[in-house]
């Protein structure tokens, strides 16, 4: 109970360290990602949080706004660049998320905080994942993240809601670092991500 209390202020401590040291990569990733995209190297989506209350998560923009010709964004495998894809193969587009938890709208660990038009598709259950809030890696993530199915994941992330911990929180904190170094789990294979959620997966 202690520390559902402080995880908040102890994930924004642990942000701004984390924003100071990442400072280099974030600077240098703004500026290249500015040239690349007209001067948007940031991506904003609306998301909902804790109680489903809704926030603007951040990212760092790995595709371009390429359109057809009536005015439709292309594909998301025609708009991704190299820049953008190694951004993506790195997980360096989640460092903005830090700023999210500074601002409380999110926590290093929890579900990740996924769409909207999700929310109708849940079952009881389900909902129950918006009972915390949304974090940057969490216990979907390690145990599978994009290979494992939507089902599997929301009881991964229910299976958190109810067990939140300091010892959980350090586990999770340190295999999805040796995840990212090991790049598992990112895609269901190198081209395909995972499929949109239609409340029957």
């Amino acid at each position: 109970m202690i520390y559902k209390f402080l995880k908040r202020y102890l994930e924004s401590f642990a942000a701004l360290v984390a924003l100071i040291v990442f400072s280099p990569i974030i600077i240098v990733t703004t500026i290249l990602l500015a040239i690349q995209n007209n001067g948007k190297p940031f991506f904003y989506q609306r998301r909902p949080g804790k109680d489903q209350k809704p926030f603007y998560i951040m990212k760092f923009k790995s595709m371009t706004d390429a359109k057809d010709a009536d005015g439709n964004l292309l594909p998301d495998n025609q708009r991704i660049t190299k820049l953008g894809a190694l951004v993506r193969k790195t997980s360096i587009d989640e460092i903005p998320q830090l700023f999210n938890v500074l601002k409380g709208d999110m926590g290093i660990i929890g579900p990740r905080p996924l769409l909207f038009k999700y929310i109708p598709l849940y079952n009881e259950e389900q909902l129950r994942r918006h009972e915390v809030r949304p974090g940057m890696t969490g216990w979907a993530q390690i145990n599978g993240r994009n290979s494992i199915s939507w089902a599997d994941k929301f009881k991964l992330d229910v299976y958190y809601v109810d067990n939140v911990s300091l010892l959980l929180d350090i586990r999770i904190f340190f295999m999805s670092f040796m995840r990212i170094a090991k790049k598992q789990g990112v895609n269901q294979s190198d081209e395909r991500p995972m499929e949109p959620f239609n409340g029957n997966n």
